[in-house]
């Protein structure tokens, strides 16, 4: 299957180099490209790529307006949303994955980490900047951002625990499978089973949900 994807940044030349990245990569297919939120928007649901690659500071409408329109909570089909930008800052950060993007990447970062972003993203997964994750899950485990946690009417099992400390310090599929004697389609029923209990729609919530009740410090 070819990965359909869309491009969006204000900045011709990075438009231009990430199609390069992504027209010479197996599998991988530029469909379109826009230099502003709206344009990109648009372009999205006239299309309907398999990711969306955009760029924060974007003219018009801004990255995290876009994909909220595209991938918010309230979008009954949403479209995978990857955001790539030189701004790092929280509130970015923070306000890209709410809205919800399925990745979170610098532009400082390798082609093959871009690669594996938009792979995930299409697989329903997260990935995000190590360097990123690493300030955001630390963000949570000194307070973070002034948020109630949600609270599941069914209480985690005792598996689903380990599952989601595992999560929370960033190990992969294959690791938690390691580490705790279990197959990967186990490991994939648990994380299903945490993300009904949580409302969580990648495990990076499930990461900042267990930073936010005090599971991983």
């Amino acid at each position: 299957m070819t990965i359909r994807v869309l491009i969006a940044d204000d900045q011709g030349i990075v438009r231009a180099g990430l199609s390069t990245i992504l027209n010479g990569s197996p599998g991988v297919e530029v469909i379109g490209e826009a230099a502003d939120g709206r344009t990109a928007v648009a372009l999205a649901r006239r299309f309907r790529p398999d990711v969306c690659l955009f760029d924060i500071r974007m003219p018009v409408l801004d990255g995290i307006e876009a994909t909220r329109l595209l991938a918010g909570p309230d979008v009954a089909d949403p479209i995978a949303v990857v955001v790539i930008t030189t701004f790092d800052t929280d509130e970015y950060i923070y306000g890209a994955l709410r809205a919800g993007a399925r990745g979170f990447l610098l532009k400082g970062a390798e082609p093959d980490q871009l690669l594996q972003a938009i792979n995930a993203a299409v697989r329903g997964d997260a990935l995000i900047d190590p360097a990123v994750t690493a300030r955001l899950l630390a963000t949570f485990a000194t307070g973070g951002p002034a948020t109630t946690p949600f609270h599941p009417v069914d209480a985690l099992t005792d598996r689903e625990e380990h599952v989601l400390g595992r999560v929370a310090l960033g190990r992969t599929n294959a690791e938690i499978a390691r580490e705790l004697h279990i197959s990967m389609s186990t490991v994939k029923f648990h994380l299903t089973g945490l993300m009904t209990k949580l409302g969580a729609r990648n495990r990076v919530e499930l990461a900042m949900w267990a930073y936010q009740t005090k599971r991983v410090t």
